[in-house]
């Protein structure tokens, strides 16, 4: 990776003005509304050619959460409010602890409402939040910390990169510039860099830029998930009913999973004390709650995989059925 020019940030590709919307001042609302649309659709595209590189940077997440370990986000202003909000929607959507994926924000956690001006300006204050914000306190070798600043020049990101590699984590950098534009480069294990374009208002990068950075973290912690074994094919199956919605869905799940009726799917739910996962490889491989629960463990949490090995045992088989 090519070392950062040393200039200011007006050669980066997210500081260019967008010839699509130079006189958008001057058109309808109907008009604003399509152009801001047809460069939205960008997105998607300026994403493709950085795939290879997301999948390697969710591999070193996947390594992580086998390991012990956690993902951290780190940014400022819109990058630091989408690595809070993608972590905050992985328990209710996956069944994992609050302390596996993990957001900080520069300013702390009353800047995802408000701006906290100068925040992101100190390098000191990233490294610094790293080690304070998270739960449990302090960074660890095994753990993944995973920058976002789609300008790439946010000291405060870059101070928590350094801090993270000097104590032996896998680092992740998520920007919209092109890769010579990315300062420290000897820090980051693994860019990630959409070049999405200049934005339809000059700079602001909550608009295209915003929109790559959620699409990232979506495929990271989704397919994170995915091979922790907390689907079964795209149905998330690691829930527990806590509330009247998580209880109706819990029942279609199973419904849908083993293809029984509402009184067997509730039944074998509350045989399983509502874990989904158990009650579904009660239906499917035909057997106890503690032999269910029993391979579920030694399949590492694969439901699939569980129902498999015990069909397999149960006929003889020696082979291990790989998880699809």
């Amino acid at each position: 990776m090519a070392l950062a020019k040393d200039l200011g940030r007006g050669h980066l590709v997210t500081e260019q003005r967008n010839r699509a919307s130079m006189d958008i001042d001057t058109k309808s609302i109907r008009d604003c509304v399509e152009i801001i649309h047809a460069e939205d659709q960008r997105c998607v595209d300026a994403v493709t050619p950085v795939l290879d590189r997301v999948a390697e940077a969710t591999a070193f997440v996947v390594e992580a959460f086998r390991s012990g370990g956690r993902l951290i986000y780190v940014g400022a202003g819109t990058s630091g409010r989408l690595g809070v909000l993608d972590a905050s929607e992985c328990p209710p959507t996956f069944g994992v602890e609050p302390t596996l994926v993990q957001g900080i924000i520069a300013g702390g956690y009353g800047a995802l409402r408000m701006a906290v001006e100068g925040a992101e300006d100190h390098p000191e204050d990233g490294a610094r939040d790293l080690e304070e914000m998270i739960e449990p306190p302090g960074i660890e070798s095994r753990d993944v910390v995973m920058g976002i600043a789609t300008g790439s020049t946010t000291p405060y990101v870059r101070g928590a990169l350094a801090h993270a590699k000097a104590k032996g984590c896998k680092t992740i950098f998520f920007c919209c510039t092109h890769e010579e534009d990315v300062p420290n480069p000897e820090n980051i294990d693994v860019l990630i860099n959409p070049i999405v374009g200049p934005e339809v208002v000059t700079g602001s990068t909550r608009m295209k830029a915003g929109t790559a950075t959620k699409l990232v973290l979506n495929m990271i912690t989704t397919t994170a998930m995915i091979q922790m074994g907390k689907t079964y094919g795209n149905i998330m199956v690691d829930l527990r009913a806590t509330n009247e919605k998580l209880v109706d869905r819990s029942i279609r799940i199973v419904r849908t999973l083993a293809d029984v009726d509402r009184d067997a799917a509730e039944a074998a739910l509350e045989t399983a004390d509502w874990r989904v996962k158990t009650a579904l490889i009660m239906i499917l491989a035909d057997c106890s709650r503690d032999e269910a629960e029993r391979f579920l463990g030694e399949c590492d949490g694969f439901t699939r995989r569980a129902v498999e090995r015990i069909r397999a045992q149960r006929d003889g088989a020696t082979a291990d059925p790989v998880n699809t």
